[in-house]
């Protein structure tokens, strides 16, 4: 009985998700960053060395592991893997992304591009030693994202799902950054990852099981031409011609002018790994 109503409530949270994903102008989340790649791969933060460290210590992480890095975008994530000496296959759905990614890890000889989304990866079964997924868990459809990650992992296999947390309140500059995403964003609390991680029982129901979380801190130091390009490499801020476009550039000239010291302000990040093995591998 138990399963049976935790089945039911995965459904129930995966058509909740699934709904949130597609409200704000119907734009697939696939899609979404398309048009706002140089800016994307420009300006968004990597990750902390202690997310592949973590894994190495307490899941036994090796360099002749395999990773499934699904949702891998320009590799942000892949990145530190391959680092590491790993083998990433960086699943992604979006033509641009993956093509961005493909070029920007070309050196790494371990690195190969899939095309694939978390539900339909196209690797085969049973063939990861990890399946991960770097700011990107909030796009997936939960259910069927769990179900292949089952199907690609080895037995004993770890999923680790990891977020950069922007600080929305830690400095002066860092509120006035988050009002201003309040005011002009387009879509920024529908889609906001947060509403994922906060839902005491998506993480959870997820994975079914014990879990862990592990924090780092993160940060970006930029002067304004940088803080404008992060701004406009999130899918939920105005694009050029939209009439919210100038004023909320005009709103991001004031709060920097107001907040910067010797010409650069701090974006300050807790990025946050839940890591564990999926109930059923």
């Amino acid at each position: 009985m138990k399963s049976a109503a935790r089945c039911v409530k995965f459904l129930l949270l995966s058509c909740k998700l699934f709904i949130c994903k597609h409200q704000g102008g119907g734009i697939d989340p696939s899609e979404r960053f398309s048009s706002r790649m140089e800016n994307y791969i420009k300006y968004r933060p990597g990750y902390p060395v202690g997310v592949v460290e973590t894994l190495r210590d307490h899941c036994g992480l090796t360099p002749e592991d395999s990773v499934a890095d699904v949702g891998s975008g320009t590799g942000l994530l892949a990145r530190a893997f391959l680092d590491f000496g790993c083998h990433v296959y960086g699943v992604e759905p979006n033509a641009d992304m993956r093509a961005a990614g493909k070029r920007l890890l070309a050196h790494y000889r371990r690195f190969t591009s899939v095309e694939g989304s978390a539900e339909s990866t196209g690797l085969p079964t049973a063939s990861m030693d990890y399946v991960t997924a770097g700011q990107a868990f909030h796009w997936f459809d939960p259910l069927r994202a769990r179900d292949e990650f089952r199907r690609i992992l080895k037995p004993a296999g770890w999923v680790a799902l990891v977020w950069n947390e922007r600080r929305l309140d830690s400095t002066s500059f860092l509120r006035a950054y988050e009002s201003l995403l309040q005011q002009y964003g387009t879509d920024y609390n529908q889609i906001n990852h947060r509403s994922v991680e906060e839902n005491p029982e998506t993480i959870p129901v997820f994975f079914g099981g014990e879990y862990k979380v592990a924090r780092f801190d993160n940060a970006q130091m930029f002067g304004f031409d940088g803080v404008r390009g992060r701004l406009e490499s999130s899918s939920y801020v105005p694009e050029p011609g939209h009439p919210n476009y100038e004023p909320m550039l005009a709103e991001l000239q004031r709060i920097f002018d107001q907040y910067q010291q010797d010409g650069v302000v701090a974006i300050e990040y807790d990025t946050r790994m839940f890591y564990g093995k999926i109930s059923g591998v």
